[in-house]
């Protein structure tokens, strides 16, 4: 609404006119005249004023059809009506008020009467309009809803892939920046991790499926836990076999220090868990895997389930390693022993010849951390 509101004065008697104009320009109200239908019709479409004071009796269009074509015109904005008539006739104050008046004065037409009045209606206005208002807010607000809740979908949803393989301090870096272009094709040297337990085999063969799961749900969020401390990117869990690199997506000066140091706490982690499963029945150990060397890495799956892999002889290398740990043992690469720079204390063991090998390859196992 104007400030100040401005009100279409509507007569086809001049003195009138000149009356109300008076009397409105005295409270600080702006004011349009017109002196029959037609003209208050045309100046109410070309100026949409706040309130209409509209006089029933007129040539041309009266009153009554001038309201009932103002209040059905969708174009126009919500404007009260007052109708003003010389006559206290009830039937012309019903035939107004159907056409869509708001409100009716009699003439001579009272100041007190007509100040109220025109109060009363100028709050309705105002109402009306904040209502307008907040009404095309929220129509633009939800025309825009839903292609916000599309985009915060997809985003969560990438985000939920991404956490899936990285650990929740690389997963939020890669989210911030915006740029996944880190977990597309390419080479880097990684150490590559293997964990799993001995005898869960024979263990799934003979318990029952829900003790089996049970046994698994506590290893994988005691594991779990450990490989995002650390920061190591997890790149699948097979049962109870876990492969896990490090300096990569994101690279990091210490891969080798920082995967014994994580299996070094997984056994740890593992102690205490067996102890309750003993307790069960359950013989459970566990043994790790550890090499260092170049792979490929990158996404790998297709549209709508990707995950983020290592394609190279050191994930072998990792896992050969792994089979051959027994309970308690991390056996470790040589190049991984060479990195750890008086880390921990290992001990050599005899060379192994593994499969996918040609030669026989250096062994060493973490018997603790210095």
């Amino acid at each position: 609404m104007r400030d100040p509101a401005l009100i279409l004065v509507v007569d086809d008697n001049e003195a009138n006119l000149d009356i109300l104009e008076t009397r409105l320009a005295s409270q600080g109200y702006a004011t349009a005249r017109a002196m029959d239908g037609e003209a208050a019709l045309a100046v109410a479409r070309e100026q949409e004023p706040d309130l209409i004071l509209l006089d029933i009796m007129m040539p041309k269009i009266d009153g009554i059809e001038v309201c009932r074509q103002l209040k059905s015109d969708a174009a126009l904005p919500f404007t009260p009506i007052i109708l003003v008539t010389a006559k206290a006739d009830t039937k012309d104050v019903v035939r107004g008020l159907d056409a869509g008046a708001d409100d009716y004065l009699t003439k001579p037409v009272d100041q007190a009467a007509l100040s109220a009045r025109v109060r009363s209606m100028l709050r309705i206005k105002a109402l009306h309009d904040t209502v307008q208002h907040q009404s095309r807010e929220l129509a633009d607000w939800n025309g825009t809803l839903e292609a916000r809740v599309a985009a915060q979908l997809a985003e969560l949803e990438g985000a939920q892939r991404m956490r899936r393989f990285l650990s929740p301090q690389l997963a939020d870096v890669i989210l911030k920046s915006g740029d996944d272009k880190l977990l597309e094709s390419h080479r880097r040297e990684i150490t590559v991790v293997f964990c799993d337990l001995r005898g869960f085999t024979a263990f799934a063969e003979s318990a029952e499926p829900e003790e089996v799961m049970a046994v698994l749900n506590e290893y994988h969020a005691a594991m779990g836990a450990l490989i995002f401390e650390y920061e190591g990117t997890l790149e699948r869990f097979t049962g109870d076999g876990l492969m896990v690199f490090f300096n990569d997506p994101m690279p990091c000066p210490d891969p080798a220090a920082r995967a014994v140091r994580m299996a070094a706490a997984m056994r740890v982690r593992h102690g205490a868990l067996s102890v309750k499963w003993q307790k069960l029945g359950h013989e459970l150990g566990f043994g790790v895997g550890i090499a260092s060397g170049f792979a490929t890495l990158g996404k790998i799956g297709f549209e709508g389930r990707f995950d983020y892999g290592a394609i190279g002889s050191v994930t072998n290398l990792a896992a050969r390693l792994c089979d051959h740990a027994q309970h308690g043992q991390i056996l470790i690469s040589q190049r991984v022993e060479a990195a750890l720079d008086g880390l921990a204390r290992t001990e050599a063991l005899p060379v192994l010849e593994l499969k996918g090998f040609r030669r026989p390859v250096g062994v060493y196992n973490v018997v603790d951390l210095a």
